[in-house]
């Protein structure tokens, strides 16, 4: 049964060995970020042992109409990233082989599940990039009635960053048109906005980098059965980095006998 979800971004520099190969402009401008993170996965730690994480694949990575899936064996290292830190989605990894192109949701998952819940089981599940509207919220539709059919209580992990294009220094340079869509999608993803993430205009997400897209409308298919949005709580919610990231923790909205909604 699906109990909650968390929101949380995909910065490499949430991991602190890599804050230090980033150098240290980013020391301090991070530590709010990442407590924040830690706290939402606590939140989901608290409430379900398996996770199920949702991100976006990267352009190439074939990830289908239908996802691609990395089961809980996965291990990962963020060498590409700058330091060989291995993380996996379930167990100790010391003396396992490290895929090294293993997707960066799925190592940034497996970190945030080594560093507050260790026992947790996850597996991965990536959508595509240039998924439609309608088929990143049918992704969510249909791995709600998945969740919903299994006994055990089970949460979702989903991991996207939003408009890459916030500053002069951001990644993808600045787009002045950024910061109004940015402001929307905080908004809605605060609010747990159904219909305004399913409207969210894909061309022009695309043009700004929202790269998380894709994974924020399937957010929204996830809690689409339940009588009405969901109950969010927002623990952040800012570009310190001319990215967005936003974190929050989602509780499906409970029918009227209490139970929550299939």
């Amino acid at each position: 049964m699906f109990c909650v979800a968390s929101l949380v971004p995909s910065p490499p520099v949430l991991v602190p060995e890599l804050e230090g190969a980033a150098g240290s402009a980013v020391e301090g401008a991070v530590a709010e970020l990442r407590a924040a993170v830690s706290a939402a996965g606590r939140e989901l730690a608290a409430r379900v042992s398996r996770w199920v994480v949702v991100g976006v694949a990267e352009p190439g990575e074939g990830a289908g109409d239908s996802g691609r899936v990395i089961g809980a064996d996965a291990v990962g290292t963020f060498r590409g990233y700058g330091v060989d830190v291995r993380v996996g989605l379930s167990g100790p990894v010391a003396e396992r082989v490290a895929d090294v192109l293993l997707p960066l949701p799925a190592l940034i998952a497996g970190w945030l599940r080594e560093q507050v819940a260790p026992e947790t089981v996850a597996e991965c599940r990536l959508i595509s990039a240039d998924a439609t509207a309608e088929e990143s919220l049918a992704f969510g539709r249909a791995l709600r009635a998945e969740l919903d059919a299994e006994s055990e209580p089970v949460g979702v992990l989903v991991v996207a960053d939003g408009a890459a294009t916030l500053s002069l220094k951001a990644p993808r340079y600045l787009d002045e048109r950024a910061e109004g869509v940015q402001a929307d999608i905080d908004q809605a993803l605060s609010a747990g906005d159904r219909k305004a993430l399913a409207d969210l205009d894909t061309a022009l997400c695309a043009e700004i980098e929202v790269e998380g897209r894709p994974a924020y409308q399937a957010l929204a298919g996830l809690f689409a059965a339940d009588p009405a949005d969901p109950q969010v709580e927002t623990r952040y919610a800012a570009a310190p980095f001319g990215v967005a990231y936003h974190v929050s923790v989602w509780l499906p909205t409970l029918s009227a006998d209490g139970g929550v909604t299939a």
